[in-house]
């Protein structure tokens, strides 16, 4: 399949353009970058550290190579994810988003393109993290009653949104075992003098150095406390994963789908 990676230049995009480049199953046919940036109209390759060149452009006007491709790959920013997914449904392109920081009423904008084209969004591409979801609903099924469910996650200093994407769906699979509405329930960080709250779960956020992700869910109990949790050493599980999920949007109908669908376990 043909792909087109949206953000080539940031930590995501560079390692999803090098595992890309590697695929026997994909051919890069172009990226697109941030207007103006220094880089437009240099070749791929070289722009993503592949280490070779890969004999396609980088370019600031989508519509200059989006008709070449099958997929587009993004991991960039908001602005651009919604630019590119609104071409994306105007010349009929499966889109694999990975963006983060949405608002509501922006995720409603994917669900309706999914009318039209396949689309998946997934705030973690990681295997091993959508195997802790599982896991997570079935903890919290059995005692998510019975326990204070706490959630921390770590990123870089870089990450602008707080809590992650991947938190984010990480509290609502819990709230659905649960029979509630996460957005009734979410407590974001504690200051001054309160009880915890029954029914809640808790958000913790740090950001430091360079560190790329850990989430870790705790279930305390009287006595006891069970853990939860996924550390990732570098980037390169999520831009795997992300080059999985344009590969299992190949031969899918217009839909919206996520990691579970596209990754078997």
């Amino acid at each position: 399949m043909k792909v087109l990676v949206v953000g080539p230049k940031g930590k995501m995009g560079r390692l999803i353009t090098q595992i890309a480049a590697e695929r026997e199953d994909m051919t890069l046919v172009g990226g697109v970058g941030p207007v103006g940036r220094a880089y437009i109209g240099q070749d791929l390759g070289n722009v993503a550290g592949v280490g070779y060149p890969l004999n396609v452009p980088v370019v600031d006007r989508l519509e200059e190579v989006i008709d070449d491709c099958d997929v587009l790959i993004d991991f960039s920013t908001r602005e651009m994810a919604l630019e590119a997914l609104q071409a994306a449904v105007a010349h009929k392109k499966a889109f694999v988003c990975g963006t983060t920081g949405f608002s509501p009423e922006e995720m409603e904008k994917f669900k309706e393109a999914s009318q039209q084209i396949p689309v998946l969004y997934a705030a973690n591409t990681s295997k091993l993290v959508n195997v802790m979801n599982r896991l997570l609903e079935i903890a919290a099924t059995a005692i998510g009653n019975e326990t204070d469910i706490e959630i921390i996650e770590m990123h870089d200093r870089w990450k602008k949104d707080a809590p992650s994407g991947t938190s984010k769906e990480i509290g609502e699979a819990l709230a659905e075992a649960l029979g509630l509405e996460l957005a009734d329930v979410a407590v974001f960080g504690r200051k001054g003098e309160s009880l915890r709250q029954e029914n809640t779960i808790g958000y913790h956020s740090m950001r430091m150095g360079d560190y790329p992700s850990s989430h870790i869910v705790n279930f305390g109990g009287f006595g006891e406390r069970l853990e939860i949790s996924h550390h990732s050493y570098n980037f390169s599980c999520f831009a795997s994963g992300a080059c999985d999920c344009a590969a299992f949007l190949a031969d899918q109908k217009p839909g919206y789908y996520t990691v579970k669908d596209a990754i078997k376990f």
